[in-house]
């Protein structure tokens, strides 16, 4: 059989199924089925060798990575080791156009097993397995993965690697025999977090070449598989990394993975990020176009005052933006980083009349008002610690984790934890309108016992009462939008994302490092929730000083917002700055609507993206020059996706200044009302012609269908 089965109106991923006889279902393909299903022009049913079983069991003869690893305890006879190996048969099957639900069981081992898989919009899949414990003695879970094969053709790998302020730095590597295993540990996905795995076709780019992807969509700790042997070939997969001893079931307990999401594309990465796009942007969550927001972080840091933030309200205000964000330093004894985590009151000795004078103001100017939060963490020096130094994780009641950022986490596992940040957090957001929460995580995980349990482990427990912490916000205030942030760019998983409206993409607000970051993250995340900031004219993370139009066009494919204490700027630059707004609320239906396209660049030096519209009436191309080319040839710049048998015009979008050469066809400065017409073919197969422009410049492309 054929999962998904039946007609569709795209793409989808699909696995051939061999469900004969009693043993467990064995994948025999999996990849990526044209529009229309099964049969002419559809994926035929044919064999395809032995395939690998949808659980990988070494009963099997499968001596490659288990895909349930675990084992049974025995109190009265003081032995371990039971149930290590399992073989499960099938007892009923469940399919719909979307849905297949497998449900099987091991006597023996004492063990019953559900596997889910479902078919999401988009053209991906994702799918998640459940043990339950059927016998009396305990059974310690030490690993259950989502893994399905690939083709022998999908022969590089591609994941992710970063650090603070460098996030989503790519890495590839060839397939090999032998496992290949990338694990997070700290408790979220963290900064040098893989994100994904994907495997394809040689040189698989943007826009060209086989390729399936993995993610693993939770907030804890993760594992990301690609695994080879001379039996069964390449199989790809992940799930949770589980701490030893952290999940033991009972007679009757049932653990269950997190959702893995795996979708393909013979279309290249492009292709395949646009099944993870449709999907999120069918979510209850999805924002919509995003306003533009102002986050006076880097304007005044821990220095509040409520006249200087009336000022930068009434400057943002005047460039345009719609949400106002007061970010860390409004709570009690809050003067720095050191202190005051955890007592989440507002300060009086800052805010003596409350925070209600400011919202007032920025209300009055028509804009929103959001705050900031990190309910998780807490300071050694807070009143919260020093009246509970019990509620922190640890891995024993004497033993303190390492402090990082002078930062504990706060055991969340522990239901007066739990309720104590509901509450707190409850009645701020209920003292005055808050329509906006910025929701902070600056440290990983580290010895994360939970005290209620004499230290073992918590990290599971930890992320799924993180989830059910924001549920609970979420669901009692539900006029408020939610960002996750975690130092920037960690926890980026699609799990927060169901979850949420926005993520903060990174600390680093520097718009050319900010390139490779932002163009990696849409990898996996659509572009609308990724927040990209115009900062300070010259960079507070780098030193370097950029232009607002370079500023301006690198939020532009975001969710554009201000990182800037606009009192410091100058009239040229506000104006500026008032154009880009106004650029980004004219194009944010199409931008964050539409499909991101990375076409690749013949000039190292040249960066080349864009969306086209969903409808493909329109798409904006930018040409990004980060440093000086090394020839004076220009690039070529293709645009994929748009309808080739349809005639575009082209024109400038943006800056047009600081050419190095004379313009010549197809497009000639002449200004942003004149240009060429051309087919979408054409653009997709020859494109048009860029020049060679000048270091931290981008140029902006409009093309708009005729007619």
């Amino acid at each position: 059989m054929l999962f998904p089965n039946g007609t569709s109106t795209g793409p989808r991923t699909t696995l051939e199924l061999d469900t004969a006889g009693d043993a467990m279902p064995r994948v025999l393909w999996a990849g990526l089925a044209p529009a229309g299903g099964p049969g002419p022009g559809g994926v035929p049913v044919l064999p395809n060798g032995p395939g690998m079983p949808l659980l990988g069991e070494h009963a099997h003869a499968l001596y490659t990575r288990p895909h349930l690893r675990g084992h049974r305890i025995d109190p009265e006879r003081g032995t371990t080791g039971h149930g290590w190996t399992t073989r499960f048969s099938p007892t009923g099957t469940e399919v719909t156009d979307t849905t297949f639900r497998l449900t099987a069981s091991d006597p023996d081992a004492g063990l019953d097993l559900v596997l889910e898989l479902e078919s999401l919009v988009g053209g991906g899949l994702r799918g998640r397995c459940s043990v339950t414990n059927t016998d009396p003695t305990p059974y310690v879970v030490d690993g259950l993965e989502v893994v399905l094969p690939v083709e022998d053709r999908l022969v590089e790998v591609l994941d992710f690697t970063g650090r603070h302020e460098r996030e989503r730095t790519p890495q590839r590597h060839q397939v090999t025999d032998g496992l290949w295993l990338r694990e997070g540990r700290g408790g979220r996905p963290g900064l040098d977090a893989a994100t994904m795995v994907v495997v394809g076709t040689p040189g698989f780019s943007f826009t060209h070449g086989e390729v399936v992807g993995v993610h693993v969509a939770w907030s804890g700790n993760s594992v990301l598989r690609v695994e080879r042997d001379a039996a069964t070939g390449t199989t790809v997969g992940g799930g949770e990394h589980l701490l030893p001893g952290e999940v033991v079931l009972a007679q009757g307990g049932t653990y269950t993975s997190p959702w893995v999401h795996v979708a393909a594309a013979d279309d290249g990465l492009d292709g395949l990020a646009a099944a993870w796009h449709t999907w999120q942007r069918s979510l209850p969550a999805h924002p919509g176009p995003q306003p533009v927001l102002l986050n006076v972080w880097e304007a005044v840091y821990f220095d509040h005052d409520l006249e200087r933030l009336r000022s930068i309200a009434d400057r943002a205000a005047g460039v345009g933006v719609e949400l106002f964000v007061l970010d860390d330093g409004w709570f009690r004894h809050r003067r720095d980083d050191t202190a005051g985590l955890g007592d989440w009151w507002v300060d009086e000795t800052v805010w003596p009349d409350g925070l209600t004078p400011l919202a007032d103001h920025v209300r009055g100017l028509g804009m929103k008002f959001g705050l900031w939060f990190e309910p998780e963490m807490v300071n050694p020096d807070s009143d919260l610690y020093r009246e509970h130094p019990e509620w922190i994780l640890s891995a024993g009641a004497h033993r303190v984790p390492r402090e990082h950022r002078q930062q504990q986490v706060l055991d969340l596992t522990r239901p007066e934890v739990f309720d104590h940040l509901f509450e707190r957090v409850s009645a701020i957001l209920d003292a005055q309108p808050v329509d906006y929460v910025k929701w902070d995580h600056n440290r990983d995980l580290l010895e994360a016992g939970g005290g209620a349990r004499g230290g073992s482990p918590a990290a599971h427990d930890q992320a799924i009462a993180f989830h059910r912490l924001l549920d609970a916000l979420r669901a009692a205030h539900p006029g408020v939008l939610w960002e996750s942030c975690a130092s920037g760019g960690g926890r980026i998983d699609l799990s927060v994302l169901e979850r949420v409206e926005r993520f903060w993409t990174s600390d680093m607000t520097d718009a050319v490092a900010r390139q490779s970051i932002q163009r990696w993250a849409t990898q996996l995340v659509a572009p609308e929730y990724l927040g990209a900031h115009v900062s300070s004219t010259t960079s507070h993370t780098t030193g370097r000083t950029l232009s607002v139009d370079f500023r301006g066009a690198t939020a532009l494919f975001g969710s554009f917002g201000i990182e800037w204490d606009l009192t410091t700027a100058s009239d040229d630059e506000l104006t500026a700055l008032a154009g880009w707004v106004e650029r980004y609320q004219r194009f944010r239906g199409m931008l964050q609507a539409g499909r991101t396209v990375r076409p690749e660049s013949t000039d190292p030096t040249v960066l080349l993206h864009g969306v086209v519209a969903a409808d493909r009436s329109e798409a904006l191309v930018a040409h990004v020059a980060l440093d000086e080319s090394a020839h004076n040839r220009g690039v070529t710049v293709r645009v994929p996706g748009l309808d080739p048998a349809a005639t575009y015009h082209l024109a400038w979008e943006g800056p047009v200044a600081h050419t190095h050469v004379s313009m010549s066809a197809p497009l000639p400065e002449v200004g942003p009302t004149d240009g060429v017409d051309v087919s979408g073919e054409v653009l997709a197969r020859r494109g048009f012609w860029m020049p060679r422009r000048r270091p931290e410049t981008v140029t902006l492309v409009h093309v708009t269908r005729v007619g």
